[in-house]
């Protein structure tokens, strides 16, 4: 059970990239909130934002859904009736009408199918009929949808499906695909507007946030003891035996945990690729969160199957020893602009192949060639020079940047405003290169030669004696001798989250002592230390404000996975500080994963207390790392 709050939000996805998602109040104060979205040629458009629905006994009639206008009107208002909200194994609200009435509303979208299912049971008291309004935005999923003309309300006449089903369809744009409806009950046709729509979430965001949705009409059905009501909504075609494909996803559902259900949701094939999506609702498929996230959600998972599929998808990616960091939406090319992303890749790709060693048959010698020859490809072309300044220097250590590119995970940009350009040598690149190198020098020796010649400079020329840590960047801008020392967590890579650790003994201990005193919170780590001057406290306002303080000062939950490899490792691995890691680190995060991104972790927090969370409420990455390092139920037992 979920504490019934409208900042607690629910996520259903179908694996092609689409999702469902909304609050555990039924409220929509997010643009992204809808029933059903697909997920096409890149290209992600919301159909079916959602329903307007009454329950009509035979005394009176009571909403099951509420709507918010401008203003923050609530109309109707159903709260006070939900007596209770689960969001696993599906979400589902049961609301207790007046007298003993008490009837179930759930939401399940199954598993690759451009669709949704709506299904309402009578748990106890009289018949109910239910009349339910579809409510049509037809919009790209980042915008807004306001009445128009060219809105096409007309429907098919009904047609007939299975047994006593009928189905209705609209095609609101004929650009898009057609929206049909299949249920047991009845349907008026009764062309109408809703207006403004508010989305205070948007609102808070600096976004407009209002909205008109478009309703063609009402379905009527009945709900009895004998009999639950059904309506499926779905793209192009009816969805068959809607009845059944629920339950069978439930029976589908049974054998999963609430962490293996969250992690499955973000691994995804869309328009024929094998990806992972970064974060919902508004994140797609980026380079560096699928190798940062395939670690967790696949390999620490056990499905290895489905990281092969990943590794060898990305690997005819490759160019010029790069990786993209992103494929836009729509027809726009890959984005090569990421420095950390392609190394990510090497270090996901060594990992799978290790475990896979282990199972005869899961990797052909055409599957290990592959991914082979996509980290020798990425390896060279770092080595000899690549796009955006990115080469091996004269000391092995990697430099990269350029003016006005954003190459680091810490990549916040506005407009020509790089918030973090971080041009040089960024502590964390040296820490993934050497991992790198350290790793394919077991298949060949002139890697391992150039990381026996590296790590020493390394070590050399980053230690900050000041700090008890590591300097964030060296050869500033590429200027020989300059020193970036802010105190940020990404000189953790050193000795935490890659499988070769750069810095042992005393070092270590300080660095990792001095990142717990000055950025760790309950949610994860700052990005910058408070007592540097652009230090930003708060996560949240417009994008400017947000952007602003997105990697000086903003809580990341990711990187607890890196933070407690090392807190753990600088304390010799022993089974105690494995136990107090668990109490200490984890136990913050497993209680965040009840009240916002339900079952999740957030992407970032504010800085400053009470640490609020932000961003996407989903976020790959994020979850991934508690996989990883914690892993506490994914495989259905406990660690420490």
């Amino acid at each position: 059970m979920t504490k019934i709050d409208y900042t607690s939000e629910w996520l259903e996805t179908n694996g092609l990239g689409g999702f469902a998602m909304g609050t555990a109040t039924g409220e929509r104060t997010r643009r992204y909130h809808n029933l059903l979205m697909i997920d096409r040629l890149q290209r992600r458009t919301v159909m079916v934002n959602g329903l307007e629905v009454w329950a009509q006994t035979a005394g009176a009639t009571f909403p099951l859904s509420t709507q918010i206008y401008d203003g923050g009107i609530r109309f109707p208002d159903n709260l006070s009736m939900i007596e209770r909200f689960d969001s696993f194994p599906y979400p589902k609200w049961t609301f207790l009408l007046s007298g003993n009435t008490r009837i179930t509303q759930s939401v399940v979208t199954p598993a690759r199918r451009e669709a949704v299912i709506i299904r309402w049971d009578l748990v106890d008291g009289e018949p109910v009929t239910l009349h339910v309004r579809p409510l049509l935005g037809c919009r790209d999923y980042h915008g807004l949808h306001h009445e128009n003309g060219g809105f096409d309300f007309a429907a098919t006449p009904h047609e007939l499906g299975e047994g006593d089903q009928i189905t209705v369809a609209w095609q609101p744009y004929q650009d898009l695909p057609r929206l049909v409806a299949t249920t047991g009950g009845s349907y008026e046709h009764a062309p109408k507007w809703f207006h403004n729509f508010y989305y205070h979430a948007e609102q808070q965001r600096g976004l407009d946030f209002l909205e008109d949705l478009a309703s063609p009409g009402e379905f009527h059905l009945e709900l009895t003891n004998d009999s639950a009501a059904t309506l499926s909504l779905s793209v192009d075609e009816p969805l068959s035996q809607a009845a059944n494909q629920f339950a069978a996803e439930v029976t589908r559902r049974k054998d999963l945990t609430p962490l293996k259900h969250a992690a499955k949701q973000y691994v995804v094939c869309r328009d024929g690729r094998d990806t992972i999506i970064a974060g919902y609702p508004w994140f797609t498929d980026w380079g560096r969160d699928t190798f940062i996230s395939l670690r967790g959600l696949c390999l620490a998972a056990g499905e290895l199957e489905i990281a092969k599929k990943i590794l060898l998808a990305w690997a005819d990616t490759v160019s010029e020893g790069m990786l993209p960091n992103r494929f836009p939406d729509g027809d726009q090319p890959p984005e090569y602009n990421s420095v950390d992303a392609s190394l990510w890749y090497v270090i996901a790709a060594s990992e799978f192949l290790s475990l896979a060693a282990d199972y005869s048959g899961l990797v052909t010698p055409a599957d290990e060639s592959k991914i082979t020859a996509a980290t020798n490809a990425i390896l060279n072309g770092y080595r000899q020079g690549t796009r955006h300044g990115i080469r091996m220097d004269d000391d092995g250590l990697i430099a990269a940047g350029e003016p006005g590119v954003q190459l680091t995970w810490m990549d916040a940009k506005v407009g020509d405003w790089v918030v973090t350009p971080r041009i040089g040598k960024p502590v964390e690149i040296q820490a993934l290169w050497l991992n790198c190198l350290f790793l394919a020098g077991k298949r060949k020796k002139k890697w391992s030669e150039i990381y026996d010649a590296a790590l020493p400079t390394f070590r050399k020329k980053f230690w900050n004696e000041a700090t008890g840590g590591l300097h964030d960047i060296i050869d500033v801008d590429h200027a020989l001798g300059t020193i970036d020392s802010s105190f940020r967590p990404n000189q953790l890579l050193a000795v935490g989250g890659l499988p070769c650790v750069l810095i042992d003994g005393k070092r270590a201990r300080s660095m990792v002592d001095s990142i717990e005193q000055r950025l760790w919170t309950p949610l994860g780590l700052r990005t910058l230390a408070p007592d540097d001057s652009r230090y930003r406290g708060t996560f949240g306002g417009g994008i400017l404000d947000r952007d602003g303080a997105y990697h000086q000062g903003t809580v990341w939950p990711w990187l607890l996975g890196p933070f407690v490899d090392a807190w753990v490792r600088v304390r010799g691995n022993s089974p105690e500080a494995v136990r107090e890691a668990n109490t200490r680190f984890w136990k913050p995060i497993e209680q965040h994963m009840h009240e916002f991104g339900l079952g999740h972790v957030t992407e970032v927090a504010s800085g400053d207390q009470p640490h609020l969370p932000g961003g996407c409420p989903f976020q790959a990455w994020s979850l991934a790392e508690y996989i990883r390092v914690c892993k506490p139920t994914i495989t259905g037992r406990k660690t420490g």
